[in-house]
């Protein structure tokens, strides 16, 4: 496989390129006109041109980076005009990054007349089965709800000529792995398969080749490398002082700032959202125990600013895409070093700046070590009075 360019490299060599320089039909530079992007980042600059020649793909970036307008826009380019049967599928681990590429498909589509749906758990199935029945263009899914559809053969693949894997490392992670493989084993070998990953451990290794052929690799910046536009900053404090250390930090935030908090367990999230609500401020828990519905309604208000503080576990590291966020809060040091890239990596997008606090407990040490040296750098330590070790 072939090496991938540094972030300093594919930031020099991107940086007077256009949509237009990259193959792109005038329809879909007028969409992409129409939705304010001029120029391509550079993981979308390497990997666009060699999507449309019909390579397959191993797309390696850091979060925030614009992997996923890197596969929507050639396919969007190469289904344009074609019959109308499924001939995309987007596998993605969650159900929040089921929706934002679906978002991306509708932005960088509109006017293509091209159909797309979401296929995911905790909805109904009949909505899902009649728009599957009534014919669609690209599926976008988490794999557990595609494969009960494929079981009741609401859709099959016979014409499926693109096949991305999105997020591949964390589809593994979750244990998706057997259900891929049930998947992929219904699809033509003879299909261009793109995958996307922000790391790549042994496991995403063998997927690729297993499933990928003379793979084109592009990758942006250092394998699990923090994004340079976010602020690191550890703050040491017995574990019983947490909340009481992160009402005083949102305390101290101007009005506009947007704050993610991850914690460990989803019981963790609430009791926080329940001691931020007795201390006086608005905040919404995201975790696997709430319904779809309440997740949206809690992302919607998020999004709109109407919720200043979203408490989430590990689910919302991957898939969050939302503009503005200038904080991240580790309440919980993760337990695996590469999640902290994925939560950080929710701030300090598309260039701008962000600020990623860590509470570090006692027992928390060795893990903000090991952190310190995946991401190849030490974090410094602000000691708060009333809130350190002694006390």
């Amino acid at each position: 496989m072939s090496t991938g360019l540094t972030l300093a490299q594919a930031e020099a060599s991107t940086t007077e390129i256009t949509f237009a320089d990259l193959g792109l039909s005038a329809p879909m530079l007028a969409s992409l006109a129409r939705a304010g992007y001029e120029r391509p980042t550079p993981i979308q600059a390497q990997a666009v041109p060699l999507a449309l020649k019909g390579r397959d793909l191993m797309g390696l970036a850091q979060t925030g980076t614009g992997k996923t307008a890197a596969f929507t826009i050639p396919i969007i380019e190469r289904l344009l005009g074609g019959p109308k049967r499924t001939r995309a599928l987007i596998l993605t681990p969650t159900r929040e990054l089921c929706q934002q590429v679906e978002a991306s498909f509708q932005k960088y589509g509109e006017g293509t007349g091209l159909d797309v749906i979401s296929i995911y758990g905790g909805v109904g199935y009949e909505p899902q089965t009649a728009a599957l029945r009534a014919g669609v263009d690209v599926i976008v899914a988490t794999p557990g709800r595609l494969i009960d559809h494929l079981e009741k053969q609401h859709v099959i693949f016979d014409d499926l000529e693109v096949l991305v894997l999105d997020e591949a490392d964390r589809m593994l992670d979750m244990g998706f792995a057997p259900q891929i493989n049930r998947i992929v084993a219904q699809i033509h070998p003879y299909r261009q398969t793109l995958l996307f990953s922000a790391t790549m451990p042994p496991e995403v290794e063998a997927l690729a080749r297993k499933y990928l052929r003379k793979p084109q690799v592009v990758q942006v910046g250092r394998r699990s490398q923090a994004a340079a536009t976010v602020r690191h900053y550890v703050y040491p404090v017995p574990k019983h002082k947490k909340t009481e250390l992160l009402v005083h930090l949102v305390k101290s935030l101007d009005a506009e700032d947007s704050v993610l908090v991850f914690t460990r367990t989803k019981h963790g999230a609430d009791r926080v959202v329940q001691h931020l609500a007795e201390a006086g401020y608005s905040a919404d828990a995201l975790h696997a125990d709430k319904s779809q519905g309440q997740r949206e309604q809690a992302l919607a208000r998020f999004k709109a600013g109407t919720t200043k503080i979203l408490v989430a576990t590990d689910i919302a590291q991957r898939g969050l895409d939302i503009s503005g966020i200038t904080h991240v809060i580790n309440y919980d040091v993760p337990q695996q070093a590469e999640d902290y890239v994925h939560r950080i990596g929710r701030t300090g997008r598309a260039a701008k700046e962000g600020d990623a606090f860590t509470f570090m407990c006692a027992d928390e040490i060795g893990m903000v070590r090991t952190v310190e040296r995946v991401i190849g750098q030490e974090i410094p330590r602000i000691s708060i009075p009333g809130f350190d070790f002694g006390t």
